[in-house]
């Protein structure tokens, strides 16, 4: 399950790093300053080990984060070069931070720059994310050298996707009369997405409660409304119909 604690790491939410310049040396002769937002403090420890050797590796982690607020302050007070940023968060998913975080990624001098690593390869992820500003995606299936490559790819502004992913992503872009989301998922608020992939895992409503930071009744709200809108009866033509889109 997920683990939405304190940020943590060189810098958290209430503790910002003095934000620097690219330094040169080290692994070599370039460098990147990284924060981690995953809601999984497990696998933000396994990047940080896998790829957080500035020695070895050139990138340096500044700060980490596990939900919206916390991403957005620490991104803020940190201003990296790079953010890694997972889909699915608590308290909007990862297009709420990039919507929060628009002014630092508009800023001709110091771009704050997004790459996507998500354990989802959904159309519906990978393209609103993109649209939200996002310079790549990569999935969590990626080795520690690519990512570190791709960290420095986007961080010289280029556009980086797991191999699979670009095709499907120029085509995407490419067609002009090509729905952007699936027409029944685009009738449901951000929220009550979330609501619909913790429950299609197989979440219990007091783990949803405590995940999204809302009430029980407020997630059996959502999940009635997200029933109502896909013309559903129960949590378990919920799953399997979410299932089928590969949203799980």
């Amino acid at each position: 399950m997920s683990d939405p604690d304190e940020a943590n790491g060189t810098a958290g939410a209430g503790e910002a790093a003095e934000p620097a310049q690219p330094a040169s040396g080290g692994a070599g002769e370039r460098r990147v300053r990284v924060v981690l937002v995953d809601d999984h403090r497990m696998f933000r420890t396994g990047v940080q080990a896998e790829i957080g050797q500035t020695a070895e590796t050139g990138v340096e982690v500044v700060g980490e984060a596990a939900d919206v607020d916390q991403a957005v302050t620490v991104i803020t007070a940190t201003r990296p070069e790079v953010v890694l940023l997972d889909v699915h968060l608590p308290g909007g998913g990862g297009v709420e931070v990039l919507r929060r975080c628009a002014p630092l990624m508009s800023d001709a001098e110091r771009p704050v720059r997004f790459l996507a690593l998500s354990v989802s390869d959904a159309a519906e992820d990978v393209i609103g994310v993109i649209r939200g500003g996002a310079r790549g995606y990569v999935t969590k299936t990626i080795t520690g050298t690519d990512l570190v490559d791709s960290v420095f790819r986007v961080q010289e502004g280029d556009a980086v996707f797991s191999p699979r992913l670009a095709g499907f992503v120029l085509d995407a872009f490419a067609s002009t009369d090509a729905p952007p989301v699936d027409e029944d998922l685009d009738r449901l608020t951000q929220r009550e997405r979330e609501v619909l992939r913790l429950i299609a895992r197989g979440y219990a409503y007091k783990e949803i409660a405590k995940q999204l930071y809302i009430s029980v009744k407020t997630v059996e709200s959502h999940v009635s409304a997200v029933l109502r809108k896909l013309q559903l009866s129960n949590r378990h033509e919920l799953t399997r119909w979410a299932t089928a889109r590969r949203l799980v």
